[in-house]
């Protein structure tokens, strides 16, 4: 298991090291499965454990070579911080949202002998984790898969996916779940709506 976080959601993880920042955003607790938080306070070996497998699935997707993260008590609420700042301008989406600015998260960029210029992440615990999650996110935005990694519209979810969909217009994780639950509560209120129109009409 490479993406604990993303395939306890049952998801395809996004290509190369922008799997990364999926599965940084899927450690967020959901509740229609009662997915607890996986970076909540308290649980330092649970978010080490996730680290290391995450960390070790972004190496072997970029071609990396093996990094050893250590995480302290101290790094739990700059990666909460981190992962809330990354989904919310996910999902603001075109609508935009408020800019943010992280100057603790140091990037190398280095240049190989063949020109291929490469974004180097650098620092220690969480200072690492938000260093390599925003340079692959750039590389995304480079690349136009950036604007593939979505956050599901049920506000109860918002498990973050990956849309494959050749027009990129999905919005939901799983349209047989969230997909289905939301055109269901729509159908409701339509049929709500419509009742209370006709009870009006009796009642003039």
């Amino acid at each position: 298991m490479n993406w604990p976080a993303t395939e306890r959601h049952c998801l395809t993880p996004a290509p190369g090291g922008l799997a990364l920042v999926q599965d940084l955003l899927n450690t967020a607790p959901a509740v229609p499965a009662d997915l607890p938080d996986l970076l909540a306070d308290g649980s330092l070996g649970a978010v080490q454990e996730w680290a290391d497998q995450a960390v070790r699935g972004w190496s072997g997707a970029t071609g990396r070579g093996d990094v050893h993260l250590v995480l302290t008590d101290d790094d739990l609420p700059k990666l909460r911080c981190l992962r809330d700042q990354v989904r919310r301008a996910l999902a603001a989406g075109d609508c935009g949202g408020e800019a943010v600015r992280f100057t603790s998260a140091p990037v190398v960029v280095g240049l190989a002998g063949d020109g291929t210029l490469t974004l180097e992440p650098e620092g220690a615990g969480a200072r690492w984790l938000a260093s390599a999650v925003l340079a692959e996110g750039l590389l995304a935005q480079a690349s136009g898969n950036w604007r593939r990694l979505k956050i599901c519209r049920n506000t109860a979810c918002s498990a973050a996916f990956y849309d494959r969909s050749r027009n990129n217009s999905g919005v939901w994780h799983s349209v047989r779940g969230c997909g289905n639950a939301a055109h269901l509560r729509a159908c409701r209120e339509r049929r709500r709506g419509h009742s209370e129109v006709a009870e009006s009409g009796v009642k003039a």
